[in-house]
């Protein structure tokens, strides 16, 4: 039975996503603050996250950056808003769907079904091994390994070691990597390009103040070397 938690402001609404999918057969978790709603995705665990854009405080935007950089759980965003340019913004934020209020219940059950679906179909065959020096990465198992020993990655921590993996020995710009690893939203924020280089040369380089493997390449972006 998946698990879906549904986040929004307006309380009326939850109960009766909450009490349809319920009787739809999910199990339903629900949070009405974007701040709620993290605690509640780090206590629940989800399948999937019902997410609206519009709320006080942290936004939808927001919280769906927060997720992607932790998770690959399946997130379908609700808006009021149905311009291409927002379904555009969340599509390349990493969502897996976009539902414009207002919507039938049924609707949405339906693309959570969908959704659900999709993932499950997903070939596992997809990916590859890529060895880099004493570097083990396999996009396919989502697994990396230092020396043989297995390396513990955040989501975001593996998707930019697999962006600079799948091109060792070339040099790759901050704003593909920045594209690649969290999409359009935050193409520009260097800092947090920079903050992942730093974490994951904690746990691959020797010295991380000295880094071998993960080096910078001055005024452009980064390099995986291969030896």
């Amino acid at each position: 039975m998946a698990k879906i938690l549904i986040v929004d402001d307006d309380r009326t609404l939850l109960r009766f996503i909450s009490e349809y999918l319920e009787g739809e057969g999910f199990q339903v978790a629900t949070a009405d603050r974007g701040t709620k709603a993290l605690k509640r995705f780090y206590d629940e665990r989800p399948d999937l996250v019902v997410l609206d854009l519009m709320m006080p405080g942290m936004d939808g935007w927001e919280v769906c950056a927060r997720l992607r950089e932790l998770s690959d759980t399946p997130v379908i965003l609700l808006s009021a808003k149905s311009s291409e340019s927002d379904k555009l913004r969340g599509f390349r934020l990493g969502v897996d769907d976009y539902v414009t209020k207002p919507f039938s219940l049924a609707e949405l059950t339906a693309r959570i079904q969908a959704v659900l679906a999709r993932v499950a179909a997903d070939d596992p065959q997809e990916g590859g091994t890529f060895r880099v020096g004493p570097l083990t990465v396999d996009t396919r198992r989502r697994e990396a390994a230092l020396n043989d020993e297995p390396i513990s990655l955040t989501p975001t921590e593996f998707r930019l070691l697999s962006a600079l993996a799948r091109r060792a020995g070339a040099a790759i710009s901050q704003e593909d990597l920045l594209t690649e690893v969290w999409g359009d939203y935050r193409r520009k924020g260097g800092s947090a390009l920079r903050r992942y280089v730093w974490f994951l040369r904690q746990k691959i380089e020797q010295d991380p103040n000295q880094p071998k493997l993960l080096v910078t390449v001055r005024g452009y972006g980064y390099r995986l070397e291969p030896e």
